[in-house]
């Protein structure tokens, strides 16, 4: 055999390999995906697959800077929302739970998002939450910043959530705006309104009081890090590519968005 043919024979036996993974469905059940607590999986990304995120995020702002003074701002402004529609959105969006946070983008995606009914897209969010979440660790541990309901002596959407001084930068934005980058692909005839869902869920931590305005805007960071990363996972992209199929196929089914959608259009119409 030829040293050409040789070359030939390798490169159609690496396709055939390639196309025989492509066959093999991602799991949609969480059995053997354990996360270590209660309800989470673990995500697609191994420890070292991870963004170095604690090498390029700025510190968080200095106390006496002027980017801290609009930090200050920001939440003195979203005080105005307590016990607003808006602010109850925000509880809501503070719960990472599932089943609870597969309806976070259903209005946005104009279906309902279940593991029964999307089996797929729902294990797709699911597994992104951890790898988004992970992302955040060494930056958080590294500066150890105080939330601003603990430095003001005030409360947050969550009082029975004890938080730690790790404000920078904000995990839950990092995961919604995760999921905001990929649901986008998912739907993309959608994107505008996935994206607009996706940052409403990271301006939901300041109306919170528990994240600064820099800690939502490094979280963003994080995401699109992480997100950089997924693309490289083989099973990620498989489990994206059906969960599209699955989102055509509710469409093509006729499927119709939530009624509670009215509720979240009008929470999401008050200015922070």
């Amino acid at each position: 055999m030829t040293l050409s043919i040789q070359r030939n024979a390798c490169a159609l036996s690496v396709l055939l390999a390639l196309a025989g993974c492509a066959t093999v469905a991602p799991p949609t059940s969480p059995d053997g995906l354990s996360g270590g607590r209660s309800g989470y999986v673990i995500g697609y990304l191994q420890p070292d697959e991870l963004p170095g995120t604690q090498e390029f995020l700025p510190p968080p702002p200095a106390a006496g800077s002027a980017a801290f003074a609009a930090d200050e701002e920001y939440y003195k402004n979203t005080r105005q929302l307590r016990d607003s529609p808006r602010w109850k959105l925000a509880v809501q969006d503070a719960d990472l739970t599932f089943p609870n946070a597969a309806r976070t983008f259903s209005c946005a995606l104009g279906l309902e998002v279940s593991a029964e009914a999307t089996p797929h897209l729902n294990m797709l969010i699911r597994r992104v939450r951890a790898d988004a979440s992970r992302a955040n660790d060494k930056p958080k541990d590294l500066y150890k910043r105080r939330r601003p309901y603990i430095a003001h002596g005030d409360t947050s959407c969550t009082p029975d959530e004890k938080h730690k001084d790790d404000s920078y930068p904000s995990g839950h934005t990092s995961i919604g705006w995760a999921w905001a980058l990929v649901l986008a692909e998912a739907a993309p005839e959608r994107a505008n309104a996935i994206l607009a869902r996706g940052l409403a869920f990271g301006d939901s931590r300041l109306i919170c009081g528990v994240h600064w305005k820099s800690d939502v805007e490094a979280g963003r960071v994080v995401a699109a890090a992480t997100v950089s990363r997924l693309h490289r996972n083989p099973v990620f992209v498989e489990q994206l590519r059906l969960a599209r199929q699955e989102i055509e196929a509710a469409r093509a089914a006729g499927a119709k968005a939530p009624a509670y959608c009215a509720a979240e259009a009008e929470a999401l119409a008050m200015r922070k």
